[in-house]
């Protein structure tokens, strides 16, 4: 009694000191990278990314068109491993900010233009190719009107060509608006996990932190006719006179050849009440919010009411069999054996060894592997630690997590092999398969796709290099931790079948219609709860959306997993029921069937939200991550029902007694 008391003071204690600490302290930030702070006149340099278009999702260089460039020459920024996958070159550029300075100055007039550069400015303005500049790590932002309705955009365009015009203009000048925050050094300290690395501002340090953030960037794009011979007479960082947007088409600046291009811009700072850690909402607004909400919720309910029905009929159905079973003695078990069909007929046969058993453990793993992947990604976005201002964070973070998820593949792809054939022998053959049938598969499509972006001369084309980084993360990290796994899965107990099975195998009862089509049919369900959220997905990732609702994606797939197991359980069921007892594969794909439809989806995406993606070579690129993608979620859902459905075959022979 006395220790109780002693340990409810302790706690109470504990918690006080908690409250009293936690009201001393400051707030923390984590997602995002390092906060900095500027004083008045302090020099910032805007960055560059590559070129991109919604048009034709081919990613190039900045400074493959005649823009300035910088005084010291081009310098590349540190990329991560995402931001290689994703065709991201960010680049220093010659645009100069001073903090708190308002300012109009000259870059550049460039060389008369040539024919090549004619041509090709000309291509990247009708593919409306933008230009993507990064200040203080925030992309800018620019704000357009589309029959009535404001529009937001993050770059600016390579230029414009007028209705009914068979002239191009480029955009030259550029109007920069910066909103700055005031900061002095109290009420909020920082925890970065960007690019920038990770740190704390201290109490020593809020004194020299003390100065502006900047909170928001966007811009203004012109094009303006300067006279050459004028502008030639004038250096870097020199005064302009002020400009107002947009200009008469006389007074902009046409893309033609021997025209000399004169590059300007202009900076206005304004003080702003947003604070740092919430400048990225600007970005992270997804048009159609209320729609998505309502969409989501929606499709939750129903999906939920319906497998909530199919379950408990389902669970009353079995229920039924079973006591009807175990009320009867041996001799009456025996004649209703005779007399009845179902699935009590098919217990020597419900665990024979499946065809192609081998290619099974493979898919099984690699789906271990991948759903993994996606459940820990998923997690950590849903708490934000996949911050947007971490750029190609997500994907780095999905491809170390499937690297060392290889030990947990290896182990389910043996253990199931071990199971199935009752012995250790052929493990390494197993655990080899499991180690490249994934990676193999994707290595194949990138490799294809990769030509392609070769000969169109993209930045989104992998390099050489990294090919062979991938290949030696593979080699040295994936396939060692796979084979471990497998070893761990050879020691590990075999699941023994609650039955025996007969030497000589049972027919099956001819049936109308394939059971494949019902296997086929199934995936609508998975499907019906996946389609909103694909769509949301699929329009960050062609559109150039910022896709940062990981709480609605964390929900929808745990709702995916569990419809999944109930799909997958109750055609089991159906076909043990009908005497059918190869239901392994079909078990596997009465789930992994919802990637037919995920990829069928994904076509009709293309041809009807994607009017605008241009030529057979973006379609081929878009169809071959799609095929990705598909392939991926086809071993990861079949993966989820098949282990269901053994468990549940397992559990339903074992609370059968049989001699």
């Amino acid at each position: 009694m006395a220790s109780s008391l002693i340990s409810k003071r302790i706690y109470w204690a504990v918690f006080i000191y908690v409250v009293l600490v936690s009201h001393a302290c400051n707030g923390f930030y984590l997602p995002g990278s390092y906060m900095h702070t500027y004083s008045t006149g302090e020099e910032i340099f805007g960055k560059v990314n590559s070129l991109t278009s919604i048009e034709t999702e081919l990613p190039f260089s900045y400074y493959s068109l005649p823009y300035c460039k910088p005084p010291k020459g081009i310098k590349k920024s540190a990329e991560n491993l995402g931001e290689l996958l994703m065709g991201d070159q960010i680049d220093n550029s010659p645009y100069r900010f001073r903090m708190n300075v308002n300012e109009a100055v000259y870059i550049c007039t460039t060389s008369p233009l040539n024919e090549h550069e004619v041509k090709l400015l000309k291509q990247r303005t009708r593919d409306l190719y933008q230009v993507n500049m990064i200040l203080d790590n925030l992309p800018a932002m620019r704000f357009a009107k589309q029959n009535g309705i404001n529009i937001q955009w993050t770059g600016s365009p390579v230029g414009y060509t007028p209705p009914n015009s068979n002239d191009d203009y480029i955009i030259n000048h550029l109007k920069f608006r910066v909103l700055v925050h005031e900061y002095e050094g109290t009420g909020v300290e920082i925890i970065g996990t960007g690019e920038e690395g990770m740190g704390v501002i201290s109490e020593a340090d809020k004194k020299k932190a003390a100065g502006y953030e900047i909170v928001g960037f966007e811009v203004v794009p012109c094009s303006v006719k300067y006279n050459p011979e004028a502008m030639l007479k004038l250096h870097l960082y020199d005064n302009v006179t002020s400009v107002n947007c947009p200009l008469e088409l006389d007074k902009s600046q046409i893309i033609r050849e021997q025209e000399r291009v004169s590059f300007t811009y202009e900076v206005e700072f304004v003080k702003s009440d947003i604070r740092w850690p919430f400048r990225w909402d600007a970005y992270l607004k997804m048009e159609g919010a209320r729609v998505h909400w309502f969409s989501i919720m929606n499709s939750l309910m129903v999906i939920f009411f319906l497998a909530g029905i199919v379950f408990v009929i389902f669970l009353r159905t079995v229920r039924r069999d079973l006591t009807r079973y175990e009320e009867l003695d041996k001799e009456s078990q025996a004649q209703m054996n005779e007399e009845l069909s179902g699935w009590k007929l098919v217990v020597g046969d419900v665990f024979r060894e499946p065809n192609c058993s081998q290619l099974l453990c493979v898919m099984v793993g690699d789906g271990v592997q991948i759903t993994g992947m996606a459940v820990v990604t998923i997690l950590f976005a849903a708490f934000g630690f996949m911050s947007p201002a971490s750029r190609g964070m997500l994907l780095t973070g999905m491809i170390i997590l499937y690297l060392f998820l290889g030990t947990a593949a290896g182990y389910a792809g043996v253990r199931l092999w071990r199971t199935i054939k009752g012995t250790s022998e052929g493990w390494r053959s197993v655990a080899w398969s499991v180690a490249c049938f994934f990676p193999g598969i994707v290595f194949v499509i990138l490799t294809a796709l990769n030509f392609i972006l070769w000969g169109s001369k993209s930045t989104g084309a992998i390099p050489i290099s990294l090919y062979f980084v991938l290949l030696s993360l593979w080699f040295c990290v994936s396939v060692p931790l796979t084979l471990l796994g497998g070893f761990l899965g050879t020691r590990a107990e075999p699941i023994q079948y609650p039955v025996r099975t007969n030497q000589i195998p049972r027919e099956i009862p001819a049936r109308k219609y394939p059971s494949w089509f019902l296997v086929l049919g199934a995936g609508t369900l998975p499907f019906g709860t996946l389609f909103i959220e694909l769509f949301f997905i699929l329009s960050s990732i062609w559109l150039g959306r910022f896709y940062y609702v990981f709480g609605f994606l964390l929900v929808v797939f745990l709702l995916l997993v569990v419809v999944c197991a109930e799909v997958s359980v109750v055609l089991t069921y159906m076909h043990l029921c009908v005497e059918d007892w190869q239901w392994w594969w079909k078990a596997f794909y009465a789930s992994g069937s919802v990637a037919l439809y995920v990829f069928l989806y994904s076509i009709n995406y293309l041809v009807f939200d994607l009017q605008s993606l241009s030529g057979p070579v973006s379609a081929i690129l878009y169809l071959g991550y799609s095929l990705i993608m598909a392939i991926a979620i086809m071993l990861s859902t079949g993966t989820i029902g098949f282990l269901m459905s053994f468990y549940f075959v397992h559990y339903l022979f074992s609370s059968v007694k049989i001699d």
